[in-house]
């Protein structure tokens, strides 16, 4: 179908389908969007091997900053519901040149992690079948994983609403597998046919008790990974019922959702399997990739098959919501002329950014091929660096609330502590978080590759940065740039372009006008 570019003025928005979502699908496709079974398996293990017992701690003290910027995220959406989010606060505080590259930083987060879910994804389709050795055909697994990508740029293409509804079912088959992951471990353990049956420490919940500080920060460096994806909430809020409330209620709400779980579930497989370095304890390094594998069968038995699935539709699920942020970030730049106007383009039916979204479907896609036939070393270095764009952009929030109410900060007591406080401490916490990473990213010994005398891992990360610094000087040699460039299409004072009232546009939607 032939879309066509939306002439756009205050009144409409940026064209997108405003009224959408309600509280709940905004919780919902922000639980998606962190993936909550992949991201445990992913981190689970390794997070046990660096810092054995404390890894429930580990897993709430990376929560507070991320509960410290959600407040960041939060504030700034009350007053500005643009779904450029990070990069128009971020030119609305500091000015183009920081917006431009808090947008960089969403859109490299979102191709990256796109890579890796489609990989997982393809990995465990084929697991399914036969003795599972079909997982190990790369060919086969990268051609899934690009189908993967196609189908859910389809979904997001065809409408948030359809989007919703799927991801339901999705995230509802994820959370009763954990359920009956908890469950199992528990009964086992109480019955005592657990393999190493571990009672309940109140000491896994001190923080005083880590010994090390460096396996410390590497556990919470860890684990900060596994809260990422919550701000797909925001990226919506054009689409949603009540802009300037819900999709800031409803990322509060995801990362208090998503701490209970990955605690409950942390406890749970301790006390089943143990910290033991043998067998299915988790503090065995042949285990750390992927726990639920390892003690699927002893577990639950011929329905083991359970928890291969959970992670394979977590995979899914967060490959569609990803694209997502992404696309309406990019959609977010171009209305405000940091981005080719091409990228502006609205479906007229589907009220869904539609180029941006098959852009990020297309490059997302060659990104995985490429990095798959060159090395899939590198394609996971690229993946074990996704943290410092997620640090980068998440910082660059926080200090946006508090530069952008400054002025406003001593009005109350709820000003001081929500817009500048909380932000302002999340916001160092994720820079020493983003400034440790590089530094242990340079060891030649971290990761999978080593690039030009150093650690692959940080040359792809800061590279990837550097890259959007690149591209930000390309786009500024544009005379169709210069608006932005010199403040003029989007600053404090101008208003952005969101819906004066987005019930009214809803019903002008609905009813085709």
């Amino acid at each position: 179908m032939v879309t066509s570019p939306i002439q756009l003025d205050r009144s409409e928005g940026k064209g997108l389908a405003a009224g959408t979502l309600g509280l709940w699908g905004s919780t919902v496709i922000g639980l998606a969007s962190t993936a909550p079974v992949y991201s445990l398996v992913a981190t689970l293990g390794f997070v046990v091997l660096a810092v054995g017992g404390q890894a429930p701690i580990a897993f709430v003290l990376a929560f507070i900053p991320m509960l410290f910027i959600a407040f960041a995220y939060r504030e700034l959406n009350n007053e500005i519901p643009d779904c450029g989010t990070t990069f128009t606060w971020g030119t609305k505080a500091f000015g183009p040149w920081v917006g431009w590259l808090g947008g960089w930083g969403v859109a490299v987060a979102g191709m990256v992690v796109l890579a890796n879910l489609a990989q997982i994804a393809g990995i465990y389709f084929w697991s399914l079948f036969g003795d599972g050795s079909l997982a190990e055909n790369v060919p086969l697994v990268t051609a899934t994983g690009v189908v993967f990508i196609a189908t859910m740029t389809w979904v997001s293409w065809r409408g948030v609403e359809i989007g919703e509804r799927i991801q339901n079912v999705l995230l509802g088959i994820q959370y009763l597998a954990l359920a009956i992951f908890v469950v199992a471990a528990l009964w086992q353990f109480f019955d005592g046919s657990a393999p190493n049956p571990t009672p309940f420490d109140w000491e896994w919940l001190n923080p005083l008790a880590f010994t090390d500080w460096s396996a410390f920060t590497e556990a919470v460096l860890l684990a900060l990974f596994i809260y990422w994806g919550w701000d797909t909430c925001l990226a919506l809020n054009e689409e949603t019922k009540d802009p300037k409330r819900i999709p800031g209620l409803a990322a509060l709400l995801t990362c208090v959702l998503l701490l209970f779980t990955y605690v409950t579930v942390t406890i749970a497989a301790m006390m089943y399997a143990g910290l033991g370095d043998s067998g299915s304890g988790l503090g065995n390094e042949a285990n750390a990739d992927d726990f639920f594998l390892a003690v699927k069968d002893g577990l639950l038995g011929p329905f083991g098959w359970v928890l291969v699935v959970a992670v394979l539709i977590s995979a899914i699920s967060s490959t569609q919501t990803t694209i997502l942020p992404t696309a309406r970030g990019t959609l977010a730049m171009a209305a405000y002329r940091a981005l080719p106007r091409r990228f502006l383009t609205v479906h007229p039916a589907y009220r869904t950014p539609s180029f941006s979204t098959i852009v990020m479907g297309i490059v997302a896609s060659i990104y995985y091929i490429g990095m798959t036939l060159i090395s899939d070393n590198i394609l996971q270095d690229s993946i074990l660096s996704l943290g410092l764009a997620i640090a980068f952009y998440y910082a660059i929030t926080g200090y946006a609330c508090v530069w952008y109410y400054r002025r406003e900060l001593f009005a109350s007591a709820r000003s001081f502590v929500f817009r500048g406080l909380l932000p302002l401490l999340g916001a160092l916490m994720l820079t020493y978080a983003f400034v440790q990473s590089a530094i242990d990213m340079y060891d030649v010994d971290y990761g999978y590759t080593v690039l030009f005398g150093i650690g692959g891992t940080f040359v792809i990360g800061v590279g990837a940065l550097a890259f959007g610094v690149l591209l930000m000087f390309l786009w500024f040699a544009f005379p169709a740039s210069r608006p932005f460039f010199r403040g003029e299409s989007l600053n404090r004072a101008t208003p952005v372009l969101v819906p004066d009232d987005p019930g009214e546009t809803a019903r002008s939607v609905d009813s085709g006008v």
